[in-house]
């Protein structure tokens, strides 16, 4: 777990640097070496780790848009996941999908920057796990802003009226972009959510790996024994802005300086040392995680980008009118007219 939240933060801090390349001292979006939104989950660290670390490959994984410590934390092909970041042909989707939209089936991962758009998917993945006679289970994620959406409650309903093994994580940093939590939703334990679909509600309210491990491997454990689906919300902290450029001008200085020093990192390294892991075992781990970090921003600086050729393939749609040599013919009224 330690390894994993080490690798995240640094990775995020990293893309931090590069993403405001080229993009000051006037804030342009589409300047620099990651052009478009960027939103880093620093402070999440341990809703990842702790949840992850009970998971398989064959164990379905839906993110949201603030996704790569869940990515880490998953087993996500980190080069190809960087690649992808800066819109590289090798990237996981060709350099098409950027951070939001990341896609990895060799260990069932996905996000989307749709909010509560993966608890639908994941839901799916169970019902499939179940009617396929296995043990594999779901996971989704979301923030607290997205527990009164309509895709999170009717998959929770899904789910539970269908004894599904998914568990559903929310991720509390107290702020729905700019909206404090108690301004947007009508409850402050958002684990009191399941109660309305009579399946176990869990709440960790401090960002404790160890405490978030031990809450999650409950849940999955029940999931994976075809006991029905479970809520889990864990307390994080945002010590970001809600995207890269955001000036938190909603956001009091004492809130901000209070995520700093809640560190769940920090946290789990004094009890890797409570428990006789010496420091210089720590630090060659958090060293060993830089380099890592390291490796796969060269990789994907080094990649090419896709060919503007290319923009129409791998496309759920048929391409606009000119695109290709024959027009598709359709017959709408099933008939000889």
């Amino acid at each position: 777990m330690y390894v994993d939240m080490v690798t995240a933060r640094h990775y995020e801090e990293r893309l931090q640097e590069e993403y405001l390349e080229g993009k000051q001292p006037a804030f342009d979006i589409s300047a620099g070496p990651i052009p478009g939104e960027l939103h880093l989950a620093a402070g999440h660290e341990a809703a990842a780790a702790g949840v992850c670390q009970h998971l398989r490959d064959d164990d379905a994984v839906t993110a949201t848009h603030r996704p790569h410590h869940v990515a880490i934390a998953k087993g996500v092909d980190l080069e190809r996941m960087t690649a992808e970041i800066f819109g590289r042909e090798t990237g996981l989707g060709k350099g098409k999908g950027g951070h939001m939209h990341l896609f990895d089936p060799d260990v069932n991962f996905a996000c989307s920057g749709i909010i509560a758009e993966g608890c639908p998917p994941a839901a799916g993945a169970g019902l499939a796990a179940k009617k396929r006679n296995t043990d594999s289970v779901a996971v989704a994620y979301l923030g607290e802003g997205a527990i009164d959406q309509g895709a999170f409650l009717e998959s929770l309903n899904f789910a539970a009226v269908h004894d599904l093994p998914v568990v559903f994580v929310i991720e509390d940093n107290d702020w729905a972009i700019s909206m404090p939590k108690d301004r947007v939703t009508d409850v402050e334990n958002g684990a009191q959510r399941a109660g309305g679909f009579d399946m176990p509600g869990v709440r960790v309210d401090h960002d404790d790996a160890v405490a978030i491990y031990d809450a999650a491997k409950e849940a999955i454990g029940r999931a994976r024994d075809r006991n029905g689906p479970t809520l889990i919300e864990v307390q994080v902290h945002r010590r970001m802005g809600h995207f890269m450029g955001d000036p938190e001008s909603y956001r009091p200085e004492e809130d901000q300086e209070a995520a700093a020093e809640r560190d769940s990192i920090a946290r789990l390294e004094a009890d890797l040392q409570s428990h006789g892991v010496d420091e210089e075992t720590i630090e060659e781990l958090r060293d060993d995680a830089h380099e890592r970090v390291e490796d796969a921003i060269d990789f994907a600086k080094d990649q090419p980008e896709p060919d503007p050729s290319a923009a129409h393939e791998d496309m759920f749609v048929n391409p606009p009118s000119g695109v290709t040599d024959t027009e598709p013919e359709y017959d709408l009224a099933g008939g000889d007219d």
